[in-house]
Parts: C-alpha cells; sequence; structure tokens
C-alpha cells in the first residue's frame, strides 16, 4: 500500500486527535473532549500536518509499520478495523464516496469537543467522553 492509498483509509473523524487518558492498572483508555490545538475543527484536519510530529511531540504517526499498535483508536477507525482484520463501515468515504457520510453517521467530532488552549491538563479527566464507539 502506497502512501496515498494509506492516508486515504483516514474517515476524517478527528477522534484520533481526541486527548485520552490510560488507567495505569488496567491499560484502559478514556477519550476526552479535549482536542489538539491543532485540529481545525470545521475540517476536521490538522492545520499543520506536516510539521504535526514537530508541534506535538506525542502526536502518533500512523504507519503499515505499527499497525499492531492501533487498540487505542476508536473502534470505528478504518486503521484500527484493517489491524484487526475486520471490514470498513457502510458509512465510510470509501465505500460511500463521500465524507458528509462520516458526519451523518455521527462519527465526527465537529461542535462537540473543546480545544486544549482552554483546558488545564490536570483538568482533563472532567472531560471524559463516552460517544466514541458510535
Amino acid at each position: 500500500m502506497n502512501s496515498v492509498e494509506w492516508e486515504s483509509l483516514c474517515d476524517g473523524c478527528a477522534r484520533c486527535c481526541l486527548h485520552k487518558l490510560e488507567d495505569e492498572a488496567t491499560g484502559e483508555v478514556y477519550y476526552t473532549r479535549v482536542v489538539c490545538r491543532y485540529l481545525d475543527e470545521q475540517t476536521s484536519t490538522c492545520s499543520d500536518y506536516k510539521n504535526r510530529n514537530k508541534n506535538v511531540p506525542h502526536c502518533v504517526h500512523l504507519t503499515v509499520k505499527n499497525i499492531d499498535e492501533f487498540s487505542w483508536l476508536p473502534d470505528t477507525c478504518a486503521y484500527r478495523l484493517l489491524s484487526e482484520g475486520k471490514d470498513l463501515p457502510q458509512w465510510h468515504p470509501l465505500l460511500s464516496g463521500s465524507k458528509e457520510t462520516v458526519a451523518q453517521a455521527g462519527i465526527g467530532i465537529k461542535d462537540k469537543v473543546i480545544n486544549d488552549r482552554y483546558v488545564h491538563p490536570d483538568g482533563y479527566e472532567e472531560h471524559i467522553i463516552h460517544w466514541v464507539g458510535q
């Protein structure tokens, strides 16, 4: 799979850009409604994608090589589904032919998040969400 094909797997939901908390005792990952400051919420894209790993050192660069580490991604994410040998959902743009189906399925983050510029890092627990696995 070349880089264009790999990038086309992204449905643009931007859920990977949500800050997450991990329970060290259980390893369970909790998503928050706090989103990376570089996310353009209107387009659900990184405003500086080329430099994302410089701007946010802990931003994970998803590649075929680290596909075994994708269990923390939302269960709707094409990269995670691929790593688990599962099919894409019918609303995925590669199947539907439209990015609009992501929003129609309620998968996107638009109007559901708060930028991390406005939340103290110690306050993320107050923003844990339960709508990620829709």
